[in-house]
């Protein structure tokens, strides 16, 4: 019987291909809209590294200001630490993995008369960030950990930076010119685009990753810039770049790797007795209030999928309603337009019951189709997100297999409901009227 409702179903499709078409446009405009927003949402509170999310923890410590809060809300933290206190940490070495980071930039100096030089973003790191955050390799690799301590002038190119510089060729152990001075590259990354960029929400969850990668300890050495987020609650003792690094300005993220909640419970006691310590030397003047957040509570305290992103899909979603409801018009038009041939059918012995199956299948074969359209309209709707972001976005702004069920299911649901009430009043309509208006 199921085939056999099919074949009237696209029967009755054919038949009234206006109607039909209007139903599966409106259909098709709701789940457009909705797949949109929904698709984007869903992108940017994905968990961006899953297999190891439960392991990375960003840290939070109550440096500031001994009268105010961080924010109105009593119970916040800093979002970042002082340059002193990630660096600390860091060289404490408590972690499986550690690393203090920073944004900063400059100005590359490519060689040849005809190349121009252009400004760069750097990530200032630690040797760990890179098995830290699984960062793949295309050439070479990161600089060893003396590196670091040595604060040698070395250098990770992204794979853009080395396609712009290089030509895209092995460029490990050649010099590169950045601001003046002469680094000697070590490794160039593959594409890698974290989404969200989770280890760094601060200055920009969906921006792209930096061009380079340098030791974080240059950032002392050569005076680099800070590109980042920088709050004080005070002012800095002193004059200088020193003075500024030496001062409860916040600027810097730290990450650690914890394996297992045992190692997370001895981190948290390092920090607090840290704290203490500090607190004899007349800084950390709040509460004792440390905080260690996985990838996806840190995500999630940073509001990372912003509001008006979440606003735009609940009025998506209202828009399918309101899609919806002319197509519940529609469909008692249609319906009531084969009135005569319902009654008919039902005065030769149909039952009512298998009119509401087969009525309801054309609903169903209406939601589907509208949902395939659907899909198609959500394309185009996330190729003008790529035209707006660029092509940074790709992974932000694309359906996978998951999304594409979802909206035909949410398709076929849709439509299904909006059947109800105008497949139910077809089949309650009185047989004798029928057949003696004919």
């Amino acid at each position: 019987m199921f085939g056999y409702y099919i074949k009237l179903a696209l029967k009755s499709v054919k038949r009234n291909p206006i109607l039909s078409l209007l139903m599966v446009t409106a259909i098709a405009l709701g789940i457009g809209a909705c797949m949109t927003t929904i698709t984007v949402n869903y992108l940017m509170s994905a968990d961006p590294i899953p297999h190891k999310s439960q392991q990375l923890f960003h840290i939070q410590v109550d440096s500031w200001d001994p009268n105010n809060a961080y924010s109105d809300d009593a119970d916040s933290l800093p979002n970042q630490l002082t340059w002193t206190d990630a660096t600390n940490f860091t060289l404490a070495k408590k972690a499986l993995r550690q690393s203090a980071m920073g944004m900063s930039g400059g100005i590359i100096e490519p060689a040849g008369d005809d190349a121009k030089p252009f400004e760069a973003s750097i990530r200032l790191a630690y040797t760990d960030f890179f098995p830290m955050f699984d960062v793949p390799f295309i050439y070479g690799t990161a600089w060893d950990s003396q590196s670091d301590t040595d604060r040698e002038q070395v250098v990770v190119l992204s794979k853009r930076t080395n396609e712009s510089v290089f030509g895209g060729e092995n460029s490990v152990g050649k010099t590169i010119v950045i601001d003046g001075r002469n680094f000697q590259i070590v490794g160039v990354i593959d594409d890698w685009q974290p989404m969200p960029k989770f280890y760094d929400v601060n200055n920009g969850g969906f921006n792209e990753t930096e061009q380079l990668f340098m030791p974080f300890s240059l950032k002392e050495e050569l005076e680099l810039p800070n590109w980042g987020n920088n709050n004080c609650w005070k002012s800095p003792d002193g004059e200088g770049y020193k003075a500024f690094l030496q001062s409860e300005c916040i600027n810097t993220q730290m990450w650690v790797e914890l394996p297992n909640d045992l190692a997370k419970a001895e981190y948290m006691d390092y920090l607090n007795n840290y704290v203490m310590e500090q607190k004899k030397l007349g800084r950390f003047p709040r509460p004792l209030n440390n905080r260690l957040s996985n990838v996806m509570e840190w995500m999630a305290s940073q509001e990372v999928v912003e509001e008006d992103a979440k606003m735009m899909m609940w009025l998506s979603f209202m828009f399918l309603l309101v899609c919806l409801l002319n197509t519940i018009g529609l469909l008692l038009a249609k319906f009531t337009g084969k009135s005569s041939e319902i009654g008919l059918r039902l005065a030769v012995g149909a039952s009512k019951a298998d009119l509401f199956k087969q009525h309801l299948l054309e609903t169903a074969l209406i939601g589907v189709m509208g949902g395939i359209a659907g899909i198609l309209l959500a394309l185009v709707g996330l190729q003008g997100i790529k035209s707006l972001y660029g092509d940074f976005v790709d992974d932000l702004a694309s359906l996978d297999l998951s999304m594409i069920l979802v909206a035909l299911s949410i398709a076929l649901l849709s439509s299904i409901l909006a059947g109800l009430y105008p497949t139910w009043r077809a089949c309650n309509i009185a047989p004798a009227s029928q057949l003696k208006s004919q």
